[in-house]
């Protein structure tokens, strides 16, 4: 089922871009420091980065994954915009599973990444409501990819669902959260434009977490020497060695996962 949700989604992202405007490509997304352009190119670098090739260039920026992936992310984006709906249309179907995250990783991409375009362009274009109860359901739980859920941001705090009944079992162990899943999903993944569509009393105590910490750490005033940060989106290297570094880093390409083997001579 996430599988097919995932083709859903990355189908719905290239019918999105199919509409766009060149000024609307050159829009800045909730990923800091990327346009639509870039985060199209994202999406697609599964299908032409392979894991050696990743790997290799990991080792250029010293395991940095966040900074291999904005490189990817720039140098795919120089290719016709007709070109990269083409590959995220004609690979819709691939079936990843990343380390570490499984079929999840693809999923929370397509949902997360696709809000990260239209917010800001302000289309009202979205996945159904099923894909955030899944999404949240996968966020909250024990499993859920620091990259996207770093320890303890959700310690304290209690989530409802305005739009849909999540979670099936309500509790009141903790400061609540609430608003539309989609607000949710995003902002507890570390997207502060969600969380002006959220309330409660635990909105303060989330806002924080999210504003002020990376990875329960004070966010680096300089991360990037030579591009701007790509945060707050959240990527982790699918198949990545620990040799890389035991912490995933935040917003690099993981979540949708590298294809073992596949090369493109341009990139």
């Amino acid at each position: 089922m996430i599988h097919e949700w995932t083709t859903a989604n990355r189908l719905a992202i290239a019918d999105i871009l199919d509409t766009l405007s060149g000024a609307q490509w050159n829009t800045p997304t909730l990923c800091a420091g990327w346009t639509v352009r870039h985060l199209a190119a994202h999406l697609v670098q599964p299908t032409l980065i392979g894991f050696g090739r990743f790997a290799v260039t990991a080792i250029r920026f010293r395991g940095d994954t966040d900074r291999t992936v904005d490189h990817f992310a720039r140098q795919l984006a120089r290719r016709p915009v007709t070109e990269l709906t083409e590959l995220l249309r004609s690979h819709a179907t691939d079936r990843l599973t990343p380390a570490r995250v499984g079929p999840m990783g693809p999923f929370a991409d397509s949902c997360l990444h696709l809000r990260d375009m239209v917010r800001p362009l302000g289309l009202a274009a979205d996945v159904p409501l099923e894909h955030w109860r899944a999404l949240l359901d996968y966020l909250v739980s024990p499993h859920a990819a620091p990259a996207l859920i770093p320890p303890h941001r959700l310690d304290g705090l209690v989530l409802s669902a305005t739009d849909t009944i999540w979670p099936p079992a309500p509790s009141d162990d903790g400061a609540l959260v609430q608003g539309p899943a989609e607000a949710l999903s995003m902002a507890i993944s570390g997207r502060p434009a969600a969380l002006a569509d959220l309330d409660g009393p635990g909105l303060p105590l989330l806002a924080a977490r999210i504003q002020t910490s990376w990875h329960g750490l004070p966010v680096p005033a300089r991360r990037f020497p030579t591009t701007p940060p790509t945060r707050p989106c959240h990527r982790l290297p699918p198949t990545a060695p620990p040799a890389f570094g035991s912490a995933p880093a935040s917003c690099a390409d993981g979540l949708s996962g590298q294809r073992p083997s596949a090369q493109s001579p341009n990139t």
